[in-house]
């Protein structure tokens, strides 16, 4: 359709042959965009490199210096172009999952690729987590009277099982009735989340 469009009968040339160009040109390109899995950009002179790479490429082995240089220069690209679209060439393409369901799916590249602990919202998570054990807590205890703060600590800090002290061993320590211990925990409980709520 392409030729069809720019065909100029004044040219002198067969639409046939004029046609043949156009057909070559876009089978060259759907090639070069699907030969691999994984899409590479490329430029024209890679485009050129890859179709006369492998024409002039003998044996399977790697391309010597000298065959390299001549490549180069044959084509009019750099040195460093010729290797690297060998290098494409050479290079295969790795299923991530395996086709079966067997045993080799342990050792499929899926299986050690994919951690949990790299999850991005997990790591923001711990981050999150670590901010609130440090500086936050640090600054919630600090908005917290003596009293108050001995009591949180005591009751919820002191050991890191959780079993802290009982509201009956702080009353005896302040004086106070048991309901009275647990009055000023809720208050400063409730003081502690709105300090903590900037780091949440």
């Amino acid at each position: 359709m392409k030729a069809v469009k720019r065909f100029d009968p004044n040219q002198g040339v067969r639409l046939v042959s004029y046609a043949m160009h156009w057909i070559k040109a876009e089978m060259h390109e759907y090639i070069l965009k699907n030969w691999r899995l994984v899409k590479v950009a490329t430029t024209k002179a890679q485009r050129k490199l890859f179709f006369n790479l492998r024409s002039n490429k003998t044996g399977l082995d790697a391309m010597s210096p000298g065959q390299v240089d001549d490549l180069a220069k044959l084509l009019g690209v750099k040195r460093e172009e010729v290797i690297e679209m060998e290098t494409r060439l050479s290079g295969r393409d790795i299923a991530l999952e395996s086709p079966t369901d067997d045993e080799d799916d342990k050792f499929s590249p899926i299986a050690y690729l994919s951690s949990d602990q790299q999850e991005p919202t997990k790591v923001l998570e711990a981050e999150q987590v670590t901010r609130l054990q440090s500086e936050g807590l640090e600054t919630a205890l600090g908005k917290l009277d003596p009293r108050s703060r001995r009591i949180i600590e005591a009751r919820w800090l002191a050991n890191d099982d959780g079993s802290g002290a009982t509201l009956h061993t702080l009353a005896e320590e302040f004086s106070v009735s048991a309901e009275r211990i647990r009055q000023i925990e809720s208050a400063a409980l409730k003081k502690m989340k709105g300090a903590l709520a900037a780091y949440v």
